[in-house]
């Protein structure tokens, strides 16, 4: 008996073998079944916002490296689709519903008139700042003077530094974010002001000894507050107010686009005064010129704004709609504007994303039925989804 069974132990032990092997390998197939791609499915060719229409809607179209440096190498989008550019070797956007119907509002704005204010509201995570962002290469091809604000909350919440401002009594001075901020106006506009030669309509005086005189290029102006950080606060303010001015005279088109907006009407923001107790967003001298170009008193502009709940501090976060995290102040502010809904991907939307993810091989375990999966763990959030597909 003891001689029968140890005869047929090695057969038996290779069928096991033989059995656990093709097993696997179904397996892994299965795992690894990617499913073929067509990349007219998910992808256009046409890189010129201004032809962008429903027919490129859910859709990614290129930014050339060139255009990406110009408009963000001061910020703008998000820390992590940073990250996913550089994984990718591309910078892609995706056509949005929403972006699209700001964009046709503007393609037929009456710019005699006075500015209109789009105000992007949603929940977390729905692509307000990359819609914005979309709307941001509008402009810069179609010749918009670009007033850009990556994010008010970073001025509020976390300056690189604060100083008392020597110009305003009880008033806290941001010189280097200020100063940063010129840096990316400039490198954003610079081509275009050259071309334009907008000149300052009156003298500067800074010090006894320094002044920028009446006929000064806009460069030359925004160049002193760079090379001079003390008074690159002011210096925005003057900038703000020459272009207000050149637009009015129709020798421009101003395109303001501010990420965070809602923080200039924060209660309070993480600053201290003198007294060490947390100061106003008013209070800041950055706060008055970005609010006097969102007013409506100007012409040959257009105003695209975001509020954000993660703009705000703890307590006052439980409402995404622009009338609670713009308060009674921010909202009689804007009033009246466009508001405009960011919503999570569609259905055609989300398997879009899922195919690129799939062409540029972030998502490499494919089981079936791994996209209803994801959809419904996502719930076609567009950050959540990028934050799931990192271990896949």
């Amino acid at each position: 008996m003891l001689g029968r069974h140890s005869f047929k132990l090695p057969r038996l032990t290779n069928m096991c073998v033989a059995y656990s092997t093709a097993a696997a390998e179904a397996s892994v197939e299965q795992l690894y079944n990617r499913p073929k791609l067509t990349s007219t499915d998910y992808r256009t060719a046409e890189n010129n916002t201004k032809q962008h229409s429903a027919v490129h809607e859910g859709k990614f179209y290129t930014l050339s490296p060139e255009q990406k440096k110009q408009l963000f190498s001061g910020g703008g989008l998000p820390r992590q689709y940073e990250q996913q550019i550089k994984t990718f070797t591309e910078a892609c956007l995706m056509v949005r519903p929403t972006s699209l119907e700001l964009l046709n509002y503007i393609r037929n704005t009456d710019f005699t008139r006075p500015v209109v204010r789009y105000v992007l509201y949603g929940e977390n995570g729905v692509g307000k700042t990359l819609t914005m962002a979309h709307v941001l290469h509008y402009g810069l091809q179609n010749n918009f003077v670009l007033v850009h604000v990556p994010w008010v909350p970073n001025w509020m919440k976390r300056p690189k530094e604060t100083v008392n401002a020597t110009t305003q009594e009880g008033f806290i001075d941001l010189p280097f974010d200020a100063a940063a901020w010129l840096v990316h106006f400039k490198t954003q506009n610079a081509n275009l002001l050259t071309q334009l030669q907008l000149k300052t309509s009156k003298d500067y005086v800074w010090t006894k000894r320094e002044a920028t005189p009446a006929g000064s290029t806009l460069l030359e102006l925004v160049e002193h507050g760079i090379a001079r950080i003390k008074f690159a606060s002011e210096t925005i303010a003057a900038l703000l107010s020459e272009l207000k001015q050149h637009a009015n005279d129709d020798k421009c088109k101003i395109m303001v686009a501010i990420d965070g907006f809602n923080a200039f009407f924060h209660p309070e923001t993480r600053i201290l005064g003198d007294n060490k107790q947390r100061i106003t967003p008013d209070r800041v001298t950055l706060t008055q010129p970005f609010l006097d170009i969102t007013n409506y008193n100007w012409k040959n502009g257009v105003c695209v704004l975001t509020v954000d709940k993660i703009g705000m501090t703890e307590g006052y976060m439980d409402s995404y709609l622009p009338r609670y995290l713009l308060g009674k102040e921010g909202f009689e502010h804007l009033d009246p504007f466009v508001p405009l809904h960011v919503d999570n991907y569609s259905d055609k939307e989300f398997a879009s994303c899922i195919q690129y993810y799939l062409d540029r091989n972030w998502i490499q375990k494919t089981p079936e039925g791994f996209d209803e999966q994801l959809k419904y763990l996502s719930n076609k959030n567009p950050y959540t989804l990028m934050r799931l597909t990192r271990s896949l």
